[in-house]
């Protein structure tokens, strides 16, 4: 992994991780080209992450940050103290396939239109099945991972414009987060790459997912479990400071019904796995963020599309989750009547 230049930096954040980190960090290294560098952001790790990453990687960089300050303060502190064209955004509990990053070459090379790249994220346990193909998005205040536990196949094997990507597994442009900023160090955790999509695709950048760059997602590795206590906080807080900073008070009033069944199924949802004092936490924890979130919208500067024009991305980022979220039901041998409904009353 040279440092002559590089085309690429991956930014690893990572969080008492060291037994997740040989196998990414050896995953990288049987790369089929080697024109990039890595550098782990160490998020106060008190499992000695970081001597472990010096005793046995000395090519890789490391940052060593004196306590957790959460995903979005540890990206933006590699982000800050890089230099390389591109920054690839890589969780600590991925195995990044030999030929991954020649495809983000290619890709660089020939999809010049677009600001940033979503990875093609596999199930690292079946490896037949999708862990996310680009992200879609849900009005009510969420991102969506494409694909989520669908069988590997079309449309997924084929790159295609999506709404944004998921940051877990994505490639920027560096002159994406000099024109749109960097990840929200108040949201912590959870929501930040959807705040960034909206932040982006506001601004007229492009997304593009890419079918042949493959890395396969263990999940949940540094939280514990997809739903617990903190994740229920932090996405229920997060998710309503997406819509207080990213929904301008027109859009904010004409998305009213939708955002409202969304934070209602999210509400139910959260009860049936007796989450509820989580939940609740997450929203009192909004309602402290409002005014400086309600702040935060102003400060996104630039030459903006058309509110009918976001209107339109954001329209189509939903048809592509709904219908996503409709395909696994169905596999799943579920039903998508309410869905069926909802695509009537508010996707048309």
């Amino acid at each position: 992994m040279p440092r002559n230049e590089p085309v690429i930096e991956i930014l690893i954040p990572n969080w008492n991780g060291r037994h997740l980190l040989k196998d990414c960090l050896d995953s990288l290294h049987r790369q089929t080209v080697d024109d990039f560098v890595v550098t782990v952001i160490d998020n106060g790790s008190t499992d000695g992450s970081v001597a472990f990453i010096a005793g046995n990687y000395p090519q890789v960089r490391c940052i060593a940050l004196p306590d957790n300050r959460g995903f979005s303060a540890a990206v933006n502190a590699g982000i800050t103290q890089s230099a390389a064209p591109w920054i690839l955004l890589l969780n600590n509990d991925m195995e990044v396939q030999a030929d991954c990053l020649a495809a983000l070459h290619q890709a660089i090379a020939s999809d010049r239109d677009y600001d940033f790249f979503a990875l093609k994220m596999m199930n690292f346990h079946q490896r037949n099945f999708i862990d996310g193909a680009g992200d879609g998005f849900l009005r009510g205040g969420a991102g969506y991972r494409l694909g989520t536990m669908e069988a590997d196949g079309p449309p997924y094997d084929q790159d295609r414009e999506v709404f944004g990507a998921c940051a877990g597994a994505a490639l920027y442009r560096r002159e994406l987060f000099h024109r749109v900023g960097l990840f929200d160090g108040d949201f912590f955790a959870y929501l930040e790459d959807v705040d960034l999509n909206l932040r982006a695709r506001r601004l007229g950048c492009r997304c593009r997912f890419l079918a042949g760059a493959r890395v396969y997602h263990i999940g949940s590795a540094t939280s514990g479990s997809k739903f617990n206590p903190l994740t229920i906080r932090l996405s229920t807080r997060n998710s309503i400071n997406v819509l207080v900073k990213n929904y301008p008070p027109a859009l904010l009033l004409r998305y009213l019904p939708v955002i409202a069944i969304y934070q209602l199924a999210w509400f139910c949802f959260c009860v049936k796995k007796r989450l509820l004092r989580p939940y609740l936490q997450g929203v009192v924890a909004a309602g402290r963020c409002f005014s400086s979130m309600r702040a935060k919208r102003a400060t996104v500067v630039g030459p903006q599309i058309t509110m009918a024009e976001f209107d339109a991305i954001l329209r189509r980022g939903e048809q592509d989750a709904v219908k996503s979220i409709m395909a696994r039901r169905r596999a799943e041998g579920k039903g998508n009547g309410l869905l069926r409904f909802y695509c009537r009353l508010f996707l048309r």
